[in-house]
């Protein structure tokens, strides 16, 4: 395996570090500022502002591998590993960019799954950065990291379909400008496999019985501009032309969709612990307590060194995750995507906690990124499956092949 930076990937990075240097780290506060002193479901300026410069920059859709295609700027996804870390030292940096959930993923299922019609309909004005998307699956009622147990019907009425159920965590569907939803559910309740009852379908937000009724909070955030909210479908009819790639795909889909999406998390989440690192570093040197620099304080040195170790070993991971789906397909890197999805939140966690208490109170206050960061990381130890789910199953495989 080889991880040096082609010459293709040196230059977007550079240009990528030197875009946030000069327009995404030094705009935080004013995001943030603009989201609480306006429409909080709506787009800050600064965001729209970033993005028509990152796409003269040439900094758009990178996330799309290059085997999609005319839809693809032409990046493996090893190449876009170290892009992702970068966009991800920053929350919502990635949007700048076009390369942010769950637009990612579901842009892939359209452009992998989707008619034609679908396509021109939805993918392009995503790829265009002109609308939002959200992604309906899990559900409050029912164990959803067993995704057979959703229960919102799919029910077939002539040249329609029909939805009825409630979902929440729909990421994405609080946004004004989200237009269209990816929702899991089932057309064949009672048939004979689990894994073939369900099926995807598009829903446009503004459809009759589409009802946002809350957006969901993580440790008291609630996300906005885009937010997580609980959505209920009383009696939703969409065009049976609506359905992705036919009944009983669902579960093929969001296994298509699920495996480039975890492995994107984990990239941005080495980019947000590699930057707590920093932090701490910088805290730890300038801060003085009991006459001397937290930096010459044994623990400290000790939770630097810890963490130092634990992102290269995250990185190093993924990257290895990635260049496997490159070379033999997302399905004969399961494993390895499964490894990394365990290992890169818990990683996140540990790092981002210890820069915390390194910062004292300052850590949990608004007045660094540390504290969201956390929540965020935290939600995606449940976010694309549970740990335990990812590690059931890697267990199974391992035990199976060995024996």
């Amino acid at each position: 395996m080889d991880f040096e930076f082609s010459a293709k990937v040196e230059g977007l990075r550079e240009t990528l570090v030197r875009f946030m240097d000069e327009h995404v780290y030094p705009n935080e506060a004013a995001f943030w500022e603009q989201v609480e002193s306006g429409d909080r479901w709506e787009p800050p300026a600064i965001l729209e502002a970033l993005k028509s410069k990152a796409q003269q920059a040439g900094l758009w859709n990178l996330f799309l591998p290059k085997t999609y295609g005319e839809f693809s700027p032409g990046l493996s996804n090893l190449e876009y590993a170290p892009l992702a870390e970068i966009m991800g030292r920053v929350t919502w940096a990635p949007e700048v960019f076009n390369c942010s959930a769950p637009d990612t993923g579901n842009m892939e299922v359209l452009a992998r799954y989707g008619s034609p019609a679908q396509q021109e309909k939805w993918l392009v004005p995503l790829l265009n950065g002109e609308i939002r998307s959200a992604f309906a699956m899990t559900e409050p009622g029912v164990a959803s990291s067993d995704a057979t147990n959703i229960e919102t019907s799919i029910v077939r009425d002539g040249d329609d379909y029909v939805l009825n159920g409630r979902k929440w965590w729909t990421s994405g569907a609080c946004g004004n400008h989200a237009k269209i939803l990816i929702v899991m559910g089932k057309t064949d309740p009672d048939g004979a496999s689990r894994h073939r009852q369900q099926s995807m379908i598009l829903v446009p937000l503004a459809t009759e019985g589409v009802n946002v009724l809350r957006p969901m909070r993580v440790f008291g955030y609630d996300d906005a501009p885009e937010g997580h909210a609980e959505v209920e479908f009383d009696n939703v009819r969409v065009p049976a032309d609506n359905l992705l790639l036919g009944e009983g795909r669902g579960f093929e889909i969001a296994q298509g969709r699920l495996g480039p999406g975890r492995i994107h998390h984990c990239m941005r989440l080495i980019g947000v612990a590699q930057r707590a690192l920093e932090a701490m570093c910088v805290r730890a040197e300038s801060r003085v307590a009991f006459g001397r620099t937290l930096a010459k304080q044994q623990s400290v040195r000790e939770d630097i060194a810890r963490s130092a170790c634990e992102i290269e070993q995250a990185r190093l991971l993924t990257l290895k995750a990635a260049d496997r789906m490159d070379k033999g397909g997302n399905k004969a890197a399961k494993d390895l995507i499964a490894m990394i999805k365990i290992v890169a939140p818990a990683m996140a966690c540990r790092v981002l906690d210890r820069a915390i208490q390194i910062h004292g109170g300052a850590g949990v206050s608004q007045d660094f990124f540390l504290a969201r960061a956390y929540a965020h990381a935290r939600t995606l130890r449940l976010a694309d499956g549970p740990d335990e789910v990812h590690m059931m199953q890697l267990g199974r495989n391992l035990a199976a092949m060995h024996a």
